[in-house]
């Protein structure tokens, strides 16, 4: 709407101009030397205006002749652009879903229409890493390296290619060029934190947090966490050689992460030494509500030194207690107290604390299970079952990161170099599924934990421990089909010297054999199988070589006199 007033404004002026020209009287006259031209004022003005449209026309031909040479350029160089950018994106786009062929074809497009594009060089660098061709793909990063917009770009693919490489020396070394080029570079800040804990440089690593909270790639509660973990990795390293160290970055380390559970359990044992067993129990305390841990257990029993095992036994069921049944951690409280339970020789608070656990045991309660049986009956066979039970049972937690699974705490994971990755978990490969178990039960193992435990059998002072005499069974013909059913199997028993004991071990069953008769076979009646056969050794025990293990080099070379050379050693080793 204003440019119409505006226009018409002009219109207006322009003719009132034209009409007061019109309306002037009088001539206008020239006069230069000889030359002489009168006319009027209105003509005049409408010869000068044609004049000065015909210098303006001339003035643009010859302004259009004169660029149109660099028009021609740009035009050109716009054309090439447009190509290359075309190039480029469909480039990058057939990088994203595979095509090599096609990555290729529109890379080389690019170098030829955008050769100094940075986008042309990182399509021409992925190319090449799609292709396969690292060498042509480090040569384009190298050139990236040296220019200034595509110094950082370059000094990442770099640093990717010497991971893929396996060349952990030359990607530090360029994550430490890239992060001082730029210390905000995620990146590089986290590739130099985790080669430097790698290392074992806890300062460093200490210092490359402290530039990451200041350039704002992490918060305030991530970086405590953090510290907290390198500083309890510090002390841990510490512990045995600068013990003062030690326990001033532990005591940093505990403040910032009280439930980290490394460092409260260094905390509590040097706490203990130096008799703060209340703050040690405490500390011990915070970390176990939030994490319970085998580790926290321990240092909480021995939080005061020289108490004895019912002392500890104790503690730990203080401890356990503060977690209730239906929580995730209950069960490593059970297993403490059976624990201490066994060290306190208390083997029935130990089956009481275990029996829920003894029908789908994992591990470490099966293993519990066995020592129980050993310590307490001397039950070396019910003892070997339980730990057969073992290698099959599921896995109990343990420090896991990215897969890994360490029998210890890490600082970083080994696989990915993140900070403070290790949780204490069930490990991925122990989770069920459906297939079925690998080791099968064995006939030994269930007639084992079926069997009662035995009973101890008090020997008075003055008589020597005697051993019933064992009756071997005659040897049965070789059958391989199962006895018959219509026969009375015999039993064997032994005539003992003192009132007979229970047997120290119960026998298996006889197991089905794994083949069966053929009707073509003709072969003798099968002998029959004592029921009970008192067992010496379990089946699956090689027992103890008397004779001791073979000597190769003392059977090769012989005795000294073989060793004779000449006539003699010749009749020596021909028996002569």
């Amino acid at each position: 709407m204003l440019r119409i007033v505006f226009f018409l404004v002009l219109i207006a002026l322009a003719a009132a101009g034209a009409a007061w020209v019109a309306d002037q009287p009088g001539d206008l006259v020239l006069t230069a030397g000889s030359f002489r031209v009168s006319t009027t004022l209105p003509r005049f003005v409408f010869l000068l205006g044609l004049f000065a449209a015909a210098v303006v026309l001339v003035w643009s031909i010859v302004t259009t002749i004169w660029r149109t040479p660099g028009r021609m350029r740009r035009r050109r160089h716009e054309k090439r652009h447009a190509r290359g950018r075309h190039a480029i994106t469909h480039g990058l786009l057939a990088i994203g879903h595979g095509d090599t062929a096609l990555a290729r074809r529109h890379a080389e497009a690019a170098r030829r229409h955008a050769p100094n594009d940075p986008l042309a060089l990182l399509l021409h660098a992925q190319s090449a890493q799609l292709e396969g061709n690292r060498d042509e793909a480090q040569r384009v990063f190298r050139a990236m390296a040296e220019r200034e917009d595509t110094r950082l770009l370059g000094l990442r693919g770099l640093f990717i290619e010497a991971q893929r490489a396996d060349d952990a020396v030359g990607a530090v070394m360029i994550a430490e060029e890239a992060i001082k080029l730029s210390p905000s570079s995620t990146w590089a800040s986290h590739a130099v934190l985790g080669f430097r804990c790698a290392r074992g440089d806890w300062s460093g690593a200490l210092a490359i947090l402290d530039s990451n909270l200041s350039a704002g790639l992490i918060d305030k509660p991530a970086y405590r966490r953090q510290r907290g973990v390198l500083l309890a990795a510090r002390a841990l390293e510490l512990e045995t050689m600068d013990r003062d160290v030690a326990r001033e970055s532990v005591m940093e380390a505990i403040k910032l992460a009280p439930t980290l559970v490394p460092a409260a359990v260094l905390a509590a044992k040097f706490e203990s030494e130096a008799h703060q067993v209340r703050r040690a129990m405490k500390l011990v305390e915070a970390a176990w509500l939030a994490n319970p841990h085998p580790d926290l257990a321990e240092a909480y029993a021995h939080v005061k030194l020289g108490d004895s095992a019912r002392q500890r036994l104790q503690r730990v069921e203080t401890l356990a207690a503060k977690i209730s049944a239906d929580k995730p951690g209950h069960v490593e409280g059970q297993l403490a107290i059976a624990r201490a339970a066994i060290d306190a020789t208390e083997f029935a608070r130990a089956r009481e604390v275990l029996a829920p656990y003894v029908n789908d045991p994992t591990q470490r309660v099966a293993l519990l299970m066995a020592e129980i049986e050993r310590a307490e009956h001397g039950d070396s066979g019910r003892a070997r079952a339980w730990t057969l039970r073992a290698v099959r049972a599921r896995h109990d937690p343990a420090w896991t990161a990215d897969g890994y699974v360490s029998a210890r705490w890490r600082p970083v994971s080994p696989v990915t170099g993140r900070l403070d990755a290790f949780q204490w978990q069930t490990p991925v490969a122990s989770l069920p599924s459906g297939r079925g178990t690998t080791i099968e039960s064995s006939a030994f193992e269930e007639a084992m934990l079926a069997a009662p435990p035995p009973k101890r059998v008090t020997v008075a002072p003055s008589e020597g421990p005697a051993e019933p005499p064992v009756a071997a069974p005659a040897p049965a013909a070789q059958d391989n089909s199962p006895p018959s059913a219509m026969e009375e199997p015999a039993v064997v028993t032994a005539e003992p010297v003192q009132p007979a004991p229970e047997p120290a071990e119960s026998s298996p069953p006889a197991a089905t054999p794994v083949f069966r008769t053929r009707a073509d076979l003709a072969k003798p009646a099968p002998a029959p199988i004592p029921a009970v056969i008192p067992i010496v050794r379990a089946p699956d025990d090689p027992g103890i070589d008397d004779e001791g293990p073979s000597d190769e080099f003392t059977e090769q070379i012989g005795t000294p006199k073989a060793q004779a050379g000449g006539w003699r050693g010749f009749w020596s080793r021909w028996g002569a």
